[in-house]
């Protein structure tokens, strides 16, 4: 089998920046989700589809918003194996909440527009959190990159949401500034500990 994966799978001279670990729901330390579904539930947004980033061991929002009656579909990205693994229970034990929910694993500085849908609301709570040198080895996106691509494959109207709790906050910062300045967006009224934009044009 493994002979097989050599030959399938040829070293690219670095390996996936993958993360170990799993984050529970800390509400006192990182509320980020709970201050998303808390916004996307007092806008009233009906039947949005949302690419959440960093779905954390608890997958709060995906499955908060699987089992609202907001008509919700979300799927998020985690880079933590065991986040990915507990995913994989969570559908294997709730069937129900996967037409709804859907997670993959990888490193979401290698995402490409041309298998990715098109979303309503886009939650970039840890931009700048993750990207290091070790990305560098294969060729990734960015975080400003990243930030073009997801606003690109946002729907006009859409939304793309930050959170200023993040402790690469400050470095985040300058990126959404740039990237606000040259896009088709406006900042609209943020909800507790999120910075929310809205997308006004189609580029």
């Amino acid at each position: 089998m493994r002979s097989l994966l050599r030959r399938l799978v040829p070293r690219s001279g670095g390996l996936l920046h993958s993360l170990k670990g799993a984050w529970a729901l800390r509400p006192d330390d990182c509320p980020c989700d709970i201050h998303f579904v808390e916004w996307l539930e007092r806008q009233g947004l009906r039947n949005q589809a949302v690419f959440h980033f960093g779905t954390g061991d608890h997958h709060y929002v995906g499955v908060r918003l699987s089992e609202s009656d907001l008509g919700a579909s979300v799927m998020g990205i985690t880079a933590t194996r065991r986040e990915y693994d507990s995913y994989i229970d969570l559908i294997t034990h709730r069937p129900e909440l996967a037409g709804r929910y859907c997670v993959y694993f990888g490193d979401i500085y290698t995402a490409n527009a041309a298998l990715l849908p098109t979303f309503d609301v886009v939650t970039l709570f840890h931009l700048c959190e993750f990207r290091t040198e070790k990305n560098d080895a294969y060729g990734a996106l960015t975080d400003l990159d990243l930030l073009h691509l997801f606003a690109r494959g946002t729907r006009p109207g859409g939304h793309l949401i930050f959170y200023t709790g993040s402790y690469a906050y400050a470095v985040a910062e300058p990126v959404i500034a740039e990237w606000a300045a040259a896009s088709p967006v406006e900042e609209v009224e943020g909800y507790r500990t999120l910075r929310v934009f809205r997308k006004t044009g189609a580029a």
